[in-house]
């Protein structure tokens, strides 16, 4: 069964690769969904697919990237939507 999250990811997770890594992590799933930068410095991540597979980048999202230091996330389980392929959003 499908389930979708909503994920925020604080840190330093802002130039440093960390939507890329997210995006490729992501795709190498077969997720969908989307990542943006925010305002504050954090990092907004909407995923979608099967249960282990969203638990795997919630737990990748935990570590980060290389060069990023995640500080924490905030996750919420969200109702399904119509999401494509996994893109940054710009």
């Amino acid at each position: 069964m499908p389930v979708q999250y909503d994920i925020i990811v604080y840190g330093r997770v802002q130039g440093v690769g960390f939507r890329a890594a997210a995006r490729n992590q992501a795709r190498s799933m077969n997720l969908k969904g989307w990542v943006e930068n925010n305002k504050d410095g954090s990092v907004h991540i909407v995923v979608s697919g099967n249960q282990e597979q969203c638990g795997q980048l919630i737990q990748w999202c935990r570590n980060g990237s290389g060069y990023s230091w995640v500080e924490r996330l905030e996750i919420k389980e969200m109702s399904q939507g119509q999401l494509s392929a996994f893109f940054i959003k710009y």
